[in-house]
């Protein structure tokens, strides 16, 4: 006589978390914009900054961010070689267009940033060093680079992650530099 065998919940269990893992993916596939990273300062003040000078150089504070004139805040460190792919296009933001640059450095050496913007040249009007990472955390930066667009008020008007390429500037920050004027 053959044995009966049992149902178990084991036996269901992995294709239902497998369909679970399979809706999750298709619906944030659903998104305006799936390759961007939310973020919840779209809209709000700019979050404060606390800051360690870096070298002499303008140190970015609050009292900076509320001058009034649209702005960049860019999120980079000397580790990051997508940083390092858009150092020559902020130096070229910096130079040629209407647009105040700022720069915020995390995660890196000090000595390092100070010695990569002396032979790089530097883009940033003011910056400085996230030592503790809670500005990091106050503006919701993922990972470097991430750059923001500030309006002459204060607000947050777009935030970019990833390097700024020629196509970027052209078709993402530019009309949010626009915008914000």
């Amino acid at each position: 006589m053959a044995e009966k065998k049992k149902f178990s919940v084991m036996m269901i269990l992995p294709p239902l978390i497998f369909v679970g893992v399979a809706a999750l993916f298709f619906f944030g596939m659903l998104r305006d914009d799936p390759d961007t990273l939310p973020s919840t300062r779209i809209g709000k003040p700019v979050p404060g900054v606390d800051l360690a000078p870096l070298a002499g150089l303008p140190l970015l504070t609050d009292e900076v961010l509320a001058e009034p004139g649209v702005k960049l805040v860019n999120f980079w460190g000397t580790w990051c070689v997508a940083c390092r792919l858009e150092h020559p296009q902020l130096l070229r933001m910096a130079n040629e267009l209407d647009i105040t640059v700022h720069g915020v450095n995390y995660n890196d050496e000090p000595e390092r940033a100070e010695a990569y913007l002396e032979k790089e040249g530097n883009p940033f009007t003011a910056l400085g060093e996230d030592t503790t990472g809670r500005t990091k955390i106050d503006w919701g930066v993922y990972g470097a680079p991430e750059t923001f667009v500030i309006d002459g008020e204060g607000i947050v008007r777009l935030r970019f992650a990833g390097p700024i390429t020629e196509d970027i500037l052209r078709h993402t920050i530019l009309p949010a530099i626009e915008a914000a004027k």
